[in-house]
């Protein structure tokens, strides 16, 4: 029988603390976090290397156009951004991952493999006063990214991509979903050929 440590309790309590002052009454465990019984728990400490380990897609962008001055720090400033993923397909190997940097108003929503635009539900939404609404539309949904109205504007989120396929990613918030704004992650098998 394995031995608690005060580490240990201190983990459990600090996550019990946080929950509990956000207002989540059960923080669900992901399948890979999952132990079977007997079992350590899963984690991938493989060591993924080479071009395709990871990829980066610039996730909106500010304009240069006429010209920005966001010094010092004014934020995102009400100003038409660039509603694009850059690359459209990002492409990588299965067991790698992809850095979304975002630069706006934003919400990355990423969906599994042979999911198409059209399939989305665009109007499963999440409504808020004085902000655009968010696309809540879980079906095959594999990734929802941090909520753009909590957190900052401009951030990065890294998505890991254990299997094969091509997975639909998608801007969740309204408008910007109605423009098209889209891209895809295009995840080759250990072995395939570029």
């Amino acid at each position: 029988m394995a031995k608690t440590t005060r580490r240990d309790l201190l983990k459990v309590a600090g996550a019990g603390s946080l929950a509990a002052g956000l207002g989540i009454k059960d923080l669900p465990v992901p399948k890979s976090a999952k132990a079977k019984s007997g079992d350590k728990p899963e984690h991938n400490h493989g060591k993924m290397e080479g071009p395709l380990a990871n990829a980066t897609v610039s996730f909106g962008a500010w304009p240069t156009d006429p010209p920005l001055d966001r010094f010092p720090d004014l934020g995102a400033p009400l100003l038409p951004n660039e509603h694009e993923l850059i690359p459209f397909e990002a492409k990588i190997r299965a067991g790698g991952s992809v850095n979304f940097i975002i630069g706006g108003f934003h919400h990355i929503l990423v969906y599994d493999n042979g999911t198409k635009f059209s399939d989305i539900n665009a109007t499963s939404l999440l409504v808020r006063p004085m902000t655009a609404p968010l696309i809540t539309d879980a079906n095959h949904r594999i990734y929802r990214g941090l909520d753009p109205l909590v957190f900052p504007q401009d951030r990065v989120e890294v998505v890991y991509f254990e299997k094969p396929g091509r997975f639909l990613v998608i801007c969740g918030v309204l408008p910007h979903f109605q423009d098209g704004m889209h891209g895809f992650v295009r995840v080759l098998g250990k072995e395939e050929k570029e």
